[in-house]
């Protein structure tokens, strides 16, 4: 016994089974340890967590990159913030405030003792913290305000009897920026209620320049309709930002499920996506039960999808084709023709939105992958924003060396642009109505298709590249004669 004091005094206890160790770890935990998590990627030593590194790592990152506590003398675990110390003061702070619903206290509570930054950090904001609230718009299933507070304010219609499947997707929004900061998602600040109505409320920062497609009917009213480098430049800086937003999203695991330019908002120069997922109603699982029922804006939703399939991220991936298509042209999609159940048979026939002008092959080749029929035709989001990156970088470049007087950096796109441009100078212009039809709708909303045929291509799609597609509406497919109706299909559209 004499002897294994004395060897306990000299060497130690194994940290994890707390054993006599030559070590902190012993050989027979290390080995453990190692066929569970492996090895850490930054000091190559054994790891206790299921992490890339190990806690010492881990340590040493947030000490160098944050500094210490002023209080605990720890390692901020975050800009300017502690998780132990902020999580005491939040902790001493509970009985102090209450959102009126178990849940929602619980998860707010929980968010508050669990966030490494600010930007993990939600609030129960009271009401009466606001000041001057305006109604700016409405969407599918909530409505936007504005107040002094000088975010944005969407209050969620009918959520009064919120659910704890609903407070998983404010989870999710969270998880988005979890790592670090990023301009091109929109943060939530925190949740409150609104008094007469009890309907909850998304605190959010606001956009003033409203969102992207009011941008883009902006422009096109002050737009002559030719393309030019410094145009192109300016509208793949946009798109290169939603396409990094896509990628943290998909990232994460998630699924948008209701992308569009109404959800993307403009600050200044940078864009950001919003509603991620928090654009369905309340009651969304409910909706997700019945047969055949989607939700959304119809021209920017997968064939697959409005033919009752489950979203995934290849759904969004075509509602990103569908927005370059939008960017690119200053077009709303499908805008001169009823978004009805007609429109839905034809996109799943093959009907893609046409171009007004030339654009170049390699741009149109994307747009054509991202709206396949097939969705594991279609690129990641990964793919897609390295792509989008490259040629913004690739416009920027040219436009710098041309203002530069230096030898011109060409690439296969610029040249492409160049080729249209020597050939076309981009204004053919193509005889495509003005005036957008009056059942055109561009808000989210529960449609129910019944009896769509399988999504298909047409034949020509990556032979001819004079537009997305060669198809134009309105569709009359073998599909609707051997059906022998003058009707195109069963549908219920619920406002």
């Amino acid at each position: 016994m004499e002897q294994s004091s004395d060897y306990e005094q000299n060497y130690g206890r194994c940290m994890k089974c707390k054993q006599t160790s030559i070590s902190l770890v012993c050989q027979t935990c290390d080995s453990n340890l190692k066929e569970k998590y492996g090895m850490c990627k930054k000091c190559e030593q054994i790891k206790s967590i299921n992490m890339g590194w190990c806690y010492a790592c881990i340590y040493n990152y947030r000490e160098k990159k944050y500094g210490k506590c002023i209080e605990c003398k720890q390692a901020n675990t975050g800009q300017d913030w502690c998780q132990t110390c902020n999580s005491k003061r939040f902790q001493q702070n509970f009985n102090n405030w209450t959102s009126g619903n178990d849940d929602l206290d619980k998860f707010i509570q929980t968010n508050q003792l669990s966030a490494k930054n600010e930007q993990q950090l939600l609030e129960w904001i009271p009401y009466d913290r606001f000041h001057a609230v305006k109604y700016i718009a409405e969407g599918g299933f909530g409505k936007v305000y504005e107040a002094s507070w000088k975010d944005a304010l969407k209050v969620l219609n009918n959520s009064k009897n919120l659910t704890l499947e609903f407070i998983n997707e404010i989870t999710l929004h969270i998880k988005i920026i979890e790592d670090k900061k990023l301009d091109q998602v929109v943060r939530c600040h925190g949740i409150s209620q609104e008094p007469s109505t009890k309907n909850y409320i998304m605190v959010m920062k606001y956009a003033k320049k409203g969102n992207l497609r009011k941008y883009l009917n902006e422009r096109r009213s002050h737009n002559n309709g030719l393309l030019n480098f410094h145009k192109l430049n300016k509208r793949f800086l946009k798109l290169n930002y939603i396409a990094i937003g896509l990628k943290r999203i998909h990232e994460k695991g998630l699924i948008h499920r209701d992308l569009h330019t109404g959800n993307i908002v403009c600050f200044d120069e940078k864009i950001s996506i919003t509603d991620m997922g928090l654009c369905k109603p309340v009651n969304y699982k409910e909706l997700e039960n019945m047969e055949n029922k989607v939700y959304g804006v119809l021209p920017y939703l997968a064939p697959e999808i409005m033919r009752g399939q489950k979203y995934t991220q290849a759904s969004d991936i075509y509602s990103f084709g569908i927005i370059m298509y939008e960017v690119i042209s200053e077009l709303t999609p499908y805008y001169d023709t009823a978004h009805d159940e007609c429109l839905a048979l034809s996109i799943c026939e093959g009907l893609r939105p046409r171009f007004n002008i030339k654009v170049p092959k390699l741009i149109l080749d994307l747009i054509k992958r991202c709206l396949d029929a097939d969705p594991s035709n279609r690129p990641n989001a990964l793919d897609l924003s390295r792509i989008i990156s490259k040629w913004s970088y690739e416009i920027h470049s040219y436009l710098k060396s041309k203002e530069n007087q230096k030898e011109l950096i060409q690439t296969e796109l610029t040249k492409q642009i160049e080729e249209i441009i020597k050939n076309n100078r981009l204004s053919a212009i193509k005889n495509l109505k003005n005036k957008p039809h009056p059942g055109a709708i561009y808000t989210s909303r529960l449609l129910n298709f019944n009896n769509l045929p399988k999504p298909k291509n047409p034949d020509d799609y990556y032979s001819n590249y004079d537009d997305i597609s060669s198809m134009q509406y309105p569709v009359y497919s073998d599909y609707q004669n051997s059906h022998n109706t003058a009707e195109c299909l069963d549908c219920e559209i619920v406002d």
